[in-house]
């Protein structure tokens, strides 16, 4: 199981938020691109980024601080927040970045969604974040009247390879993930799918990687120093 450090920029900061509430961020330094070094040198094989300004606005803000990242960093970083267009993809993808993640537009737009699948292939991924079983979107501050498990059936069905599964009632609150619904996810799709949210210790990560999925994307843990990544990459490969 892959483990991918978070990192989570607003306003060019590295932050982390509380349940995405935009009024609820702690800032944990001002260069995205050192804190990707930083990760590069702790044994990360891959590196997961969100556009927070993006995730809320639609707009890529912070793009020049990701192709930074890309480009400064030699293993892979997923990107997402704010990815509505195929311009943006395609800038991303132009800069370096592996793998761009689509939110809120896999469910208000089918149509564009299939023709990124259809263009890039492998290097699209969904984020499908659900409160309550039922997805959210515009960087969580909307809930949608879809359900989630028939969304992941959805995107399997279009050619999605990866998805991104979050708990928002977890996420950001350090009470651990929502096992039971990672398991259900899991079975019910083909595709890889990386767990995100409430990732809290050592034997949180282990029973995530006993579920037998991709990966698995951990933030406020690492950055409040209740995990060590690079004890965490030791035991993944023991």
């Amino acid at each position: 199981m892959i483990i991918f450090p978070a990192i989570d920029i607003l306003d060019g900061n590295c932050v982390r938020l509380i349940q995405w509430d935009y009024n609820q961020e702690r800032i944990y330094g001002d260069s995205p691109v050192d804190m990707a070094k930083k990760w590069e040198s702790f044994g990360a094989e891959f590196i997961h980024i969100v556009d927070l300004n993006g995730a809320k606005s639609g707009e890529s803000v912070n793009k020049e601080a990701i192709r930074a990242i890309a480009n400064t960093v030699s293993i892979p970083v997923q990107v997402g927040g704010g990815i509505r267009s195929l311009e943006v993809i395609k800038g991303y993808i132009d800069s370096g970045v592996s793998r761009v993640i689509i939110g809120t537009a896999a469910i208000t737009d089918k149509e564009f969604l299939q023709a990124a699948v259809d263009s890039y292939g492998d290097k699209i991924a969904v984020s499908v974040d659900a409160r309550n079983g039922y997805v959210a979107t515009d960087g969580w501050t909307d809930t949608s009247d879809v359900k989630a498990i028939d969304l992941v059936k959805e995107l399997e069905a279009l050619g999605v390879k990866t998805i991104v599964y979050t708990d928002i009632a977890k996420d950001g609150m350090l009470q651990g993930p929502n096992f039971e619904e990672q398991a259900l996810i899991h079975e019910a799709t083909s595709m890889d799918v990386i767990a995100s949210g409430g990732v809290t210790t050592a034997d949180d990560v282990n029973k995530l990687a006993n579920l037998e999925l991709y990966g698995a994307i951990i933030g406020k843990a690492l950055y409040d120093g209740k995990l060590d990544f690079r004890d965490l990459v030791g035991k993944q490969n023991d």
